[in-house]
């Protein structure tokens, strides 16, 4: 590795080990801090920004107010609903999170150099090579932190290990071009087909989003099986599911991808992250939205088998609401 690459530093917000669902194989999921996209129906919100923020979570606090009194500018209040921050006075300097003996206080996002990050991920070397698996670069957005990203990748690569770039599209065609040449999977979210859909639900259209998703079927048809490219779809209850747009994602990988495309997943909307949103003090559009059934899932695949795309590569993945 060279100078350049030991000394390129990042923000993180932590690894996710045994990962099984980023990529072939057990994986190590790096999620990156900061993203491009402002998905209404995001799961990572401590993901969005690329600064560091502090969480507090209510089932560990014991009320002894020692973050109160660690905090210099007076951000926090402990009322008899527990810990209030004034997010608008808060710097973020972590003091609260030093002072917590319960862990209550938790900082996220955590700043490491592409050397120390590697070091951590060979540890699980053993689990990579016997379960054809590797790295799987996440977020957030990678490509919004490039230099980090190229960095950790080609020192994963002179190790041997499998790298996957897992990202939302919208960068710089520059900057995802580099990126995407190093990845030896790329798992590219196609979310809407509709410009003007996409850009109510996400913040941005997706004319950026769909040339950079060109760049990866040129690099993985250029490549002679060296490289694959995994297309996911959210199944946003409202937003995403309507069957025109399941259709015609499946339309547009039939007819611009020339079977370039190994494996589309549409990916069953969870409600998991609704906690991550009251501690972040976030309000989640869709708070309130249950889990699709299992008809409803089946329904949705068979929208979206039925637009060009071929039915074999096409999954359906994550848990139904219960009967």
């Amino acid at each position: 590795m060279s100078s350049e690459n030991v000394s390129t530093r990042g923000t993180i917000l932590h690894l996710q080990r045994l990962s099984t669902e980023d990529g072939p194989g057990i994986r190590t999921t790096v999620f990156f801090k900061g993203c491009t996209l402002r998905c209404e129906w995001c799961h990572n919100p401590e993901s969005l920004s690329r600064h560091r923020q502090v969480q507090w979570l209510a089932n560990r606090c014991i009320g002894c107010a020692s973050c109160v009194a660690a905090c210099e500018v007076h951000s926090l209040t402990l009322t008899v609903e527990g810990i209030v921050r004034d997010r608008g006075l808060c710097v973020t300097c972590g003091r609260c999170v030093e002072a917590c003996p319960s862990g209550a206080m938790e900082m996220l996002g955590k700043e490491v150099s592409a050397a120390e990050l590697t070091a951590e991920l060979l540890k699980d070397r053993a689990y990579f090579e016997k379960s054809g698996g590797g790295v799987t670069l996440s977020g957030g957005e990678p490509t919004l932190q490039p230099a980090f990203c190229a960095a950790l990748m080609d020192a994963l690569h002179a190790e041997g290990v499998h790298v996957a770039l897992d990202t939302c599209g919208l960068s710089a065609p520059g900057v995802f071009s580099e990126l995407a040449a190093k990845a030896d999977l790329i798992l590219f979210d196609l979310k809407l087909m509709n410009p003007d859909e996409h850009k109510r639900w996400t913040g941005a259209d997706n004319s950026r989003i769909l040339r950079n998703l060109e760049i990866a079927r040129d690099f993985v048809s250029r490549s002679g099986g060296a490289k694959r490219l995994w297309i996911r779809t959210p199944l946003i209850p409202g937003a995403t599911t309507a069957p025109d747009n399941l259709a015609g994602i499946s339309a547009y990988l039939g007819a611009s991808f020339d079977g370039s495309v190994e494996r589309w997943e549409l990916c069953a909307f969870n409600n998991l992250c609704r906690d991550k949103y009251e501690r972040l003090g976030m309000r989640w559009t869709f708070a309130e939205t249950e889990l699709l059934t299992a008809q409803q899932l089946t329904q949705m695949g068979e929208w979206a088998r039925s637009g060009g795309f071929d039915p074999s590569r096409t999954f359906v993945t994550g848990a139904a609401k219960a009967s």
